[in-house]
């Protein structure tokens, strides 16, 4: 059941969710996804973004072991040591994550097709035409009543994404979003005061 939200109360209230329940998405709802992702703006309006929408178990399970063996290095010296408690609680949900990865619905890929093979550094030369569409995507979620929380650790070897996905070599995958419904509640977010962030003109 989807509430009565705003724009405003979508913006506000769009957390990370990364623990979700392992309840099916209706295809539909999935499709609503990827249509609200497709109406965001790209460079030259070149409209080279592409998704992939991982709802095999096999599938999901390889994209999920792709994501352990990036993601436990990378954040295994901040589980030995994090900053304070409200880091704690964030790590906790990332390895919730990353344990559960492949029970989660829905393990959505956003792509561009780029017109020759990428690597290193390149893949990520087009990505701002990517992100846009990423965004509007979580709105959209955020106002079915979805959990979601974008990653890139299980991206780093492209090749074999690829070989995961059956992606054309000239795919670059950009960003994971796990996609279903949220086990805890969305809220406030915490955030930096504007008047901290911003300066009119120029910066003093």
């Amino acid at each position: 059941m989807t509430e009565n939200l705003t724009l405003e109360d979508v913006i506000y209230t769009c957390r990370a969710m990364r623990r979700l329940k392992n309840t099916q998405v209706p295809e539909e709802v999935l499709m609503k996804l990827i249509s609200a992702a497709n109406q965001a703006p790209s460079g030259s309006n070149s409209q080279m973004a592409r998704w992939v929408v991982a709802r095999d178990p096999a599938v999901k399970k390889q994209l999920a072991d792709l994501n352990r063996q990036h993601a436990e290095p990378y954040i295994r010296p901040s589980l030995e040591n994090p900053n304070d408690e409200k880091h704690r609680r964030m790590l906790d949900a990332v390895v919730w994550q990353m344990d559960h990865m492949h029970e989660i619905p829905a393990l959505i890929v956003a792509c561009f097709n780029y017109p020759e093979k990428v690597s290193g550094i390149d893949v990520y030369r087009q990505a701002g035409s990517v992100w846009p569409g990423i965004q509007n995507l979580l709105l959209m979620a955020r106002a079915l009543g979805l959990g979601a929380a974008p990653t890139t650790l299980a991206l780093r070897d492209q090749d074999a994404v690829r070989k995961v996905l059956n992606l054309p070599e000239t795919f670059a995958a950009l960003c994971l979003i796990p996609v279903g419904y949220p086990m805890g509640k969305f809220g406030p977010v915490s955030r930096r005061p504007v008047d901290e962030i911003m300066r009119f003109d120029q910066w003093d």
